[in-house]
């Protein structure tokens, strides 16, 4: 067949319908009404218009990176608006269906609100349809124009245009915490409107950001290279004092933040802890883990049971005195779920680590253990750890104890992942037939893999029960260890980094931003599928996972340099 051919207007009409398809999905779940009011820049961008029509926006984008590699620019171009206009022409349907016929006996989003919405600030029916195609369209036709523009200029204006959508979506949490400084005053009547950014802030991050993608692509911006070309010592004293500053503003950030901030620092540092265990087990090892959330669980039971002051009290530990304790029990769990499933790979370990989790949390929600640990009404009144006479009450103060677990969890995954096991792990990780025949006992690299991975997450456990100060079996579900998982694979698979980039972007975006709580699901979902379409190595990739997932040719065994002649003896 021509090649010609291979884009025709039916595949407008495809990527068109896909456009309008999800389009109306995000109408009718309910997403365009709920972000309508809050503003990105005032009074002119929302986030529900964003979530409208940025679906024929990226529709667009791929019809023209599809059509420019067979036919000509302009008809990229062409049919890139096509798509929109398409696009739109299913979202103008649900708005005349919507107004002749009671959708909202189906569909419970499909308002009268909903519908005034749709129809973009027209009185008549007729003028709200046309105003669809025409947006619509011309939306489209910027996302060919996206496709068509060099990497450089697309990618610096990506990179400006998140960090408008990021800081216009932050103003209420940029108001809460420092509404109350004098130098936010000033700054924050600049940079924001009543709702939303105002023009001079919009202008102002839209410039930062390209200038940096811009500066960052030039080539100027290589501070490894030039550190690399360095003395030894003078790359130490470099190190030394960038890992110096990096500590002073993890230690200074809760006395900036305030409260709230602080208490979605301290979650997300809990799930960081968890995930630097669980890639462990998934990132360096490769034992497909589904019931981490158990070892969570029983470091955060162990803590309850071993410091509770309620009717379920026994011990009367500290929280130190516990804290040994259920890092302990949750290694031993890892070794006697290891155990068993030494023989087992791929999907039947995950299968095997899922019932393992499950059969924890059914175990701690019986009536068999409920006058030890509560049942379903869980353990309550769980002392706050305490040094001498300073109780970590607030979360400015959990802060610190969360950190420090961190950076104790970080430094000991760090030196494991270079040490002679963690070398182990990666070659069972690739072949284990192949890192058996090399003389490594998997008996033993499993076992330590499990051991290690679960101790983390008792300790994330120990310190989840101590901070809430009551812990109930709803708490460690099954979507814990999904979280984690995902976290890790968001991040990169195998990259201690990666964990924390994970875990802010899945777990500290959505505390923030309160108002996408009720879609939490759905963006994970829409970005795992984004990354493995896009960027499966992770965020910030380990080198060996960045390599086999390049695009780069493999190397070809035909220009394999000849091997020297070996010498006889």
């Amino acid at each position: 067949m021509d090649k010609e051919l291979k884009f025709t207007w039916s595949d407008i009409l495809k990527y068109g319908a896909i456009a309008g398809v999800v389009a109306i999905y995000v109408i009718l779940v309910g997403m365009v009404e709920a972000f309508n009011e809050r503003y990105i820049i005032s009074e002119t961008v929302n986030l529900g218009q964003i979530a409208l029509f940025s679906p024929v926006f990226l529709l667009g984008y791929f019809a023209t990176n599809s059509a420019r590699q067979i036919k000509s620019a302009g008809f990229a171009i062409l049919a890139s608006a096509l798509v929109g206009l398409v696009g739109g022409a299913f979202v103008a349907a649900l708005l005349f269906l919507g107004t002749h016929v009671n959708l909202r006996a189906v569909f419970l989003n499909v308002s009268p609100e909903l519908l005034d919405i749709l129809h973009l600030g027209r009185e008549t029916m007729t003028a709200a349809i046309v105003a669809n195609l025409i947006i619509s369209a011309i939306v489209g036709l910027f996302g060919g124009l996206f496709a068509l523009a060099p990497h450089k200029w697309s990618n610096a204006l990506l990179v400006g245009l998140s960090i408008v959508l990021l800081m216009g979506v932050m103003q209420e949490l940029m108001t809460i915490t420092f509404g109350n400084k004098d130098w936010y005053k000033p700054v924050g009547k600049f940079i924001y409107a009543q709702k939303g950014l105002s023009w001079g802030g919009t202008i102002l991050f839209l410039a930062l950001g390209v200038g940096y993608s811009l500066w960052r692509s030039s080539g100027k911006f290589r501070p490894a290279a030039r550190v690399a070309k360095m003395p030894a010592k003078q790359r130490l004293s470099i190190s030394l004092a960038a890992w110096a500053l990096g500590l002073l503003i993890l230690l200074a950030l809760p006395k900036f933040l305030g409260s709230y901030p602080s208490e979605i620092l301290t979650t997300v540092g809990i799930y960081i802890i968890m995930g630097l265990g669980l890639n462990i087990v998934v990132g360096f090892a490769g034992l497909l883990d589904l019931g981490y959330v158990a070892f969570f669980a029983i470091g955060a039971y162990t803590v309850g049971i071993l410091t509770s002051t309620g009717k379920l009290a026994t011990v009367g530990w500290s929280f130190w005195m516990a804290l040994p304790v259920a890092v302990f029990l949750a290694m031993m769990a890892g070794v006697i779920l290891g155990i068993p499933v030494l023989k087992m790979r791929g999907d039947y370990l995950a299968i095997v680590t899922l019932g393992f989790g499950e059969i924890i949390r059914v175990v701690v929600l019986s009536d068999w253990l409920k006058p030890f640990i509560g049942g379903a009404q869980g353990i309550l009144q769980i002392p706050k750890p305490q040094i001498g006479e300073f109780v970590f009450k607030k979360p400015e103060q959990m802060y610190y104890i969360v950190l420090a677990g961190i950076l104790l969890v970080g430094y000991v995954a760090w030196r494991l992942r270079d040490a002679r096991v963690g070398r182990a792990w990666k070659a069972l990780r690739e072949d284990e037939d192949v890192a058996e025949a090399m003389g490594i006992h998997l008996v033993s690299t499993k076992l330590m893999a499990f051991a290690t991975g679960a101790a983390f997450a008792g300790l994330a456990g120990a310190i989840f029960a101590a901070k809430l100060g009551s812990i109930f079996p709803h708490s460690f579900n099954l979507i814990v260890s999904i979280n984690v998982l995902s976290l890790i694979i968001v991040g990169g698979i195998g990259s201690l980094p990666g964990v924390v980039v994970g875990a802010l972007i899945l777990v500290g975006l959505p505390e923030l931003l309160r108002e996408f709580a009720d879609f939490r699901m759905l963006f994970y979902g829409a970005l795992l599928v984004a990354m493995m379409l896009v960027k499966p190595e992770g965020f910030v990739p380990e080198k060996t996972h960045a390599r086999e997932l390049s695009e780069k040719e493999p190397f070809s065994p035909e220009i394999e340099p000849e091997a020297p002649a070996r010498e006889t003896i």
